[in-house]
C-alpha cells in the first residue's frame, strides 16, 4: 500500500514520539543520577538495514551518533535470521559503542506478524565498571574496567543472569548497575512494543517504505543546506591542556557539492593516559557541530548524517586504537565542535559562535580505599557540571549550559542524597564570560566537602584550565577553569586528587568567549549585566568603558 505525503509525515511524527517515550522510560527507570537526573542517554529506531530513522531528542550526541553506526556493526555479527522474539544484544566495546567502557549499548529486534521489521536501540552510562574507574589514570583499556564484547543479554525474553552477575561483581555500585541494565531493557521493549502498535494502526506490513521516505527526504534537505555553504577547504588548530603534554587538535574541512569531509591529519598522537578518543566518538561530536550550523532544522537520522565524513590517521589522539586507554574520551571529544567551528567560521562568519567551555566538568568521586576496608561507606558517583557557551553572533552565550554534550548539571539535593558529600556553595562565576559585542556565558563556582568525616578521591579530567575559550571577531576570551583544595595551589586539569575530611574541594568552570568588539556592546546591556551581578563594575569599566554616572 502506497501512502501519500501527509500520511508519511504523520507516521514520521509518530516515530519521533515513540523514541521520546523510549528516552523517558530509560530516564525514569534508571538508578544512577547521571542517567535519571542528567539525561546521559540515547534512544532510537532503525530499519532492517540498520539505518537510524528516528532518535530521541533527549540524549547526547556522543551516544546518539555513535549508536547510529554501532547498530550496523552489531547486525554484521548477529544475523536477522538467527534472532528470536525477546532477544536483546549488548556491548560496551568503546570502538563499537560510544567510546568508553561505562556506556552500555543495547539492540533489540522489533517483531510484527512473525518477522523482524526493524530495531530499537539505546545507550546509557553506568556509573562504575571496576578497574581504575572513571578517571584518566589507566594506561590501557584493561586498566579501565570490564569490557563486554557483543553478546546476547536477553535470549527469547530470558535475561542472561550470569552476565548481570559479572557486571555487578565488577562494580563498586552493583545495585545501581543492575537497575540501569533493566532500565535499558525496558527502553528497548517499550520502543519495540510501540513500533509494532504503530504498524498495526497504520496497516503497515513493512517499515522500509517509511524508512526510505525519511532517509531520502533528510538526505536531500541536507545536501541542499550544504549547497548554501561556500565551497572550499578550511583549516583550524586548537590547543588543549592534555595530560602529560599540551595537545594540538588539527582539522581540515573540505566542502563540496556532494558533502563535507573533516580530516584530523596533523593532530597530536595518543596520550599515555585515558584521555584518548576512538574515532567513532570524535566523529559523533564533530558531525553534531556541523549539523548545528548546516541544516539544523533537519531531523537527525541516517539520511542527514550520510553527507558528512570524518577521517583521521590511526594513532592520533582523535583516532585512538585498541588497547589505548579511553575512559575520559569525552574530555577531548567534546572539544571537537570548537575545532570544527573554527573552520566553519571562515565559511560562514555570521553563523558560528565563539569558543565555549565545551568539555563538561565531569567529576567522578569515590571513597578513599581505606574507608571501605575499615567498614565505612563505599560509593562511586559522577558530578556533572558545565561552564559557559561561547557568545553567538547576535546573542550572548548561555551560562552553566552543557554544550555540546547536552547533559544536565547534577542537582545539589539529589547528589547529597546518594553520596556522602556536602555541596557548600554553587553559584554563577561573575566576569567569567568573555567580553564582546555579545558576551560569553558564565561558568560556575562550586564547593564540595565530605558529609561523613571520611576522605574521598576525585578523578580529574577537564579542559580549559591552561587554554581558555577564545573569543571570535574581536571578542575576548572567557576565564579559564580552576580547581583547588581549600586555599591550596591550583591543580592541573588531569589527575587523581585526595580530599581529606574537613577540606573543601573548590572548582570553577570556564566561561565562554565573547563575539565582536566589546566597545560595540549596547550600554543598556552592560548596565543590566552589572545590575544582575554578571559583570563587576571594574570589569564593565575596563572592558566596556562603562560608567555608572
Amino acid at each position: 500500500m502506497k501512502h501519500d505525503a501527509t500520511t508519511l509525515q504523520v507516521m514520521w511524527n509518530r516515530l519521533l514520539s515513540i523514541v521520546e517515550e523510549q528516552g523517558q522510560v530509560l530516564i525514569r527507570a534508571a538508578f544512577s543520577p547521571i542517567v535519571r537526573e542528567c539525561g546521559d542517554i540515547s534512544a532510537g529506531i532503525f530499519d532492517l538495514q540498520g539505518r537510524m530513522i528516528a532518535q530521541a531528542v533527549t540524549g547526547t550526541p556522543g551516544h546518539i551518533n555513535t549508536m547510529a553506526e554501532a547498530v550496523k556493526t552489531l547486525l554484521t555479527l548477529f544475523p536477522v535470521h538467527d534472532m528470536k522474539p525477546g532477544d536483546i544484544y549488548l556491548t560496551n566495546d568503546p570502538w563499537i559503542a560510544s567510546g568508553h567502557l561505562n556506556d552500555f549499548l543495547l539492540l533489540m529486534p522489533s517483531w510484527y506478524e512473525d518477522r523482524v521489521i526493524g530495531f530499537t536501540s539505546c545507550t546509557s552510562h553506568l556509573v562504575d565498571l571496576g578497574g581504575k574507574g572513571m578517571g584518566p589514570e589507566g594506561t590501557d583499556i584493561f586498566d579501565e574496567g570490564l569490557r563486554v564484547p557483543p553478546c546476547k543479554l536477553v535470549d527469547a525474553g530470558e535475561v542472561n543472569a550470569l552476565l548481570v552477575d559479572i557486571v555487578k561483581a565488577n562494580s563498586r555500585e552493583p545495585i545501581a548497575n543492575e537497575g540501569d541494565i533493566y532500565a535499558l531493557i525496558a527502553c528497548c521493549e517499550t520502543g519495540s512494543a510501540r513500533l509494532s502498535g504503530m504498524m498495526a494502526e497504520f496497516g503497515l506490513s513493512r517499515l522500509d517504505p517509511l524508512a526510505d521516505h525519511i532517509i531520502e527526504t533528510s538526505h536531500r534537505g541536507t545536501l541542499a543546506a550544504i549547497a548554501d555553504v561556500p565551497k572550499g577547504v578550511y583549516r583550524n588548530r586548537l590547543m588543549v591542556d592534555g595530560y602529560e603534554n599540551d595537545i594540538e587538535l588539527v582539522a581540515t574541512l573540505t566542502i563540496t557539492t556532494d558533502g563535507i569531509t573533516l580530516d584530523f591529519d596533523g593532530t597530536s598522537g595518543c596520550s599515555r593516559y585515558g584521555i584518548n578518543v576512538p574515532l567513532n566518538y570524535a566523529t559523533a561530536y564533530s558531525v553534531f557541530a556541523m549539523r548545528c550550523i548546516i541544516g539544523s532544522d533537519i531531523p537527525n537520522n541516517a539520511g542527514s548524517l550520510d553527507p558528512f565524513r570524518v577521517v583521521g590517521p590511526k594513532g592520533c589522539i582523535l583516532n585512538a586504537q585498541p588497547p589505548a586507554p579511553v575512559a575520559m574520551r569525552h574530555t577531548l571529544g567534546q572539544m571537537t565542535p570548537d575545532l570544527v567551528f573554527g573552520c566553519l567560521h571562515q565559511a560562514l562568519p555570521d553563523h558560528v559562535p565563539a569558543e565555549g567551555a565545551s568539555a563538561m566538568y565531569d567529576l567522578p568521586l569515590r571513597n578513599a580505599p581505606e574507608v571501605a576496608r575499615e567498614g565505612g561507606e563505599a560509593f562511586a558517583i559522577e558530578f556533572v557540571h558545565n561552564g559557559g557557551t561561547g557568545a553567538r553572533p547576535f546573542k550572548d552565550g548561555l551560562s552553566a549550559t552543557a554544550y555540546p554534550s547536552g547533559v544536565l548539571g547534577s542537582q545539589v539535593e539529589i547528589s547529597e542524597s546518594v553520596a556522602p558529600v556536602l555541596i557548600k556553595r554553587r553559584e554563577l562565576r561573575p566576569d567569567s564570560g568573555g567580553a564582546g559585542r555579545t558576551r560569553g556565558g558564565l561558568g560556575q563556582h562550586i564547593e564540595i566537602g565530605s558529609a561523613n568525616g571520611n576522605p574521598f578521591l576525585l578523578f580529574l579530567s577537564v579542559e580549559r584550565v591552561k587554554y581558555p575559550a577564545k573569543g571570535r571577531a574581536g571578542g575576548q576570551a572567557g576565564m579559564p577553569g580552576r580547581i583547588r583544595v581549600g586555599d591550596g595551589p591550583d591543580l592541573p586539569s588531569k589527575g587523581e586528587v585526595r580530599v581529606e575530611a574537613g577540606q573543601t574541594l573548590i572548582f570553577e568552570t570556564p566561561g565562554g568567549g565573547g563575539f565582536g568588539l566589546a566597545e560595540e556592546r549596547p550600554r543598556p546591556a552592560v548596565a543590566r549585566d552589572v545590575q544582575d551581578g554578571i559583570v563587576s563594575i571594574s570589569a564593565a569599566r575596563d572592558y566596556y568603558g562603562w560608567s555608572s554616572e
